[in-house]
C-alpha cells in the first residue's frame, strides 16, 4: 500500500461529507431511509488539498505520485492535518499551475474508500 509523500498542504484544507442512504418515500409523504452495508461505511470523507508555493522537486514528487496512482487504480494512505489516524484514499482529479519561476501549486480532490 503506498503513501502520501509527507509534504504538509496549505491551510485552508476543505471537508466534506454526503452520508449514503437510500430513501423510499410513499405517497402519503412518508418517507423511510434505508442503510446498505456497513454503518461506518456510509459517511466517506472528501478532503480538497492546495499545495502552495511548492518547489518543483515537491511539486514534482507529488504529481509523479498521483500520476502512479491513476496508473494501477490503487489507494493511498494519508493523515490529513488534525485527523486522528490515516485513511484511505483515491484521488481522481488534480491540477498544477506554475505561477512563478521553480514555484507551483497542485490543488487536487483525495476521497475517501473502505478498502481492507
Amino acid at each position: 500500500m503506498a503513501t502520501f509523500p509527507n509534504i504538509e498542504a496549505s491551510y485552508p484544507i476543505r471537508k466534506s461529507s454526503k452520508p449514503v442512504a437510500r430513501t423510499v418515500v410513499f405517497a402519503d409523504g412518508y418517507q423511510h431511509r434505508i442503510t446498505f452495508g456497513l454503518p461506518q461505511h456510509q459517511n466517506a470523507k472528501e478532503f480538497t488539498f492546495t499545495w502552495k508555493n511548492l518547489s518543483e522537486t515537491d511539486s514534482d514528487t507529488i504529481e509523479t505520485f498521483l500520476d502512479a496512482r491513476a496508473n494501477d487504480q490503487a489507494s493511498f494512505d494519508y493523515q490529513p492535518a488534525r485527523e486522528a489516524s490515516s485513511m484511505k484514499f483515491v484521488c481522481r482529479k488534480w491540477s498544477k499551475s506554475m505561477d512563478y519561476s521553480n514555484l507551483a501549486t497542485i490543488n487536487a480532490t483525495f476521497e475517501e474508500v473502505f478498502e481492507p
